[in-house]
């Protein structure tokens, strides 16, 4: 009984010894515990409004852009005179065009199976790609003898390639350029690394190669369709190809079939001006007043973010 009453005792020694209590984190640690995660969340934040922009923003970009080049075209079209739609065997052959400046529009992309009418323009520079489908400026025209090519983003800048691997043997393909309405019918497609240049070698039949990243949302590999003239829909044009464009060798197009990429600089610029710019709010918000400066900050900071990731998404694969 007396065993029992003493353990009831506060302070009364018991079997097993207490444990000292753990020690805390100190006040360094739990601070530069909050910062990474604070950094981490920032990041976060980033890359899914980067992802965003390259999904919706890049899209409104390039339908604006759209919107231009068709008004440019059907200039070029009323210059140019009435396109014929079935020249007759005998009529002349169109006059081929002197080359067009890049970043012009050259003809309209249309690809019924897959719902593309898209203008395409002339180059494969990131910055071309960024308007609509490009044309590479070292192959012939579309409707002009040989192998014409025809490069369009697949993720990106309203992805007017996204669906390319849907078309089957079969499926036409209408381009309409200032010579005339041409009718391809598509023979295949394989995928090949970007580097393997040799699918825009010049070619003994009228051809249209278009390729695009592959698969989607990587750039891993390109997608080659390719789709054949059809005799007597419309017949091609006297000029070979264009003057003064030579041949397409890996050699001469060191960016492969991903196109001309841009310089770096813009991007380095405009990231360094968002961190000056975040940096700033976080400093006023932390020394006048937090919600004012995030206020008056969050705007500047949009504003700046998409000029960056603007350049930035240059950096990638001109034809993702």
């Amino acid at each position: 009984m007396l065993w029992a009453v003493v353990a009831e005792v506060p302070g009364a020694p018991t079997g097993a010894p207490p444990q000292p209590p753990l020690p805390l984190p100190s006040m360094d640690v739990r601070r530069a515990v909050a910062g990474v995660g604070r950094a981490l969340i920032a990041l976060g934040t980033l890359i899914l409004l980067f992802v965003a922009y390259q999904l919706w923003g890049t899209g409104l970009a390039e339908a604006r852009s759209q919107g231009k080049l068709r008004d440019q075209f059907e200039v070029a079209l009323g210059a140019a005179g009435p396109v014929p739609a079935r020249p007759e065997a005998a009529d002349p052959p169109p006059t081929a065009p002197p080359p067009a400046p890049e970043g012009d529009a050259v003809a309209v992309l249309r690809i019924p199976r897959i719902g593309v009418e898209k203008l395409v323009v002339e180059g494969v520079r990131a910055a071309d790609l960024k308007r609509g489908p490009g044309h590479y400026p070292t192959t012939p025209l579309p409707g002009q003898p040989g192998n014409a090519a025809i490069a369009g983003h697949r993720t990106t800048y309203g992805a007017p390639f996204n669906k390319l691997d849907e078309l089957e043997p079969g499926d036409e393909i209408l381009v309409t350029t200032r010579q005339g309405r041409f009718r391809y019918e598509v023979t295949g497609s394989k995928v090949v690394r970007p580097t393997e240049t040799s699918v825009l070698d010049p070619t003994t039949d009228n051809r249209l190669t278009l390729t695009t990243c592959h698969p989607r949302y990587s750039a891993s590999r390109r997608l080659i369709v390719t789709a054949v003239l059809k005799p007597g829909t419309a017949p091609a044009p006297a000029a070979a190809a264009p003057v003064g464009r030579p041949a397409p060798t890996p050699a001469s197009d060191p960016a492969g079939l991903s196109g001309e990429g841009a310089s770096n600089g813009p991007a380095m610029l405009w990231g360094l001006v968002a961190v000056a710019v975040a940096t700033s709010t976080w400093a006023a918000g932390r020394y006048w007043r937090r919600w004012p400066a995030y206020l008056a900050g969050a705007p500047v900071l949009l504003v700046v973010l998409f000029v960056f990731f603007e350049n930035f998404s240059r950096l990638l694969p001109a034809n993702f």
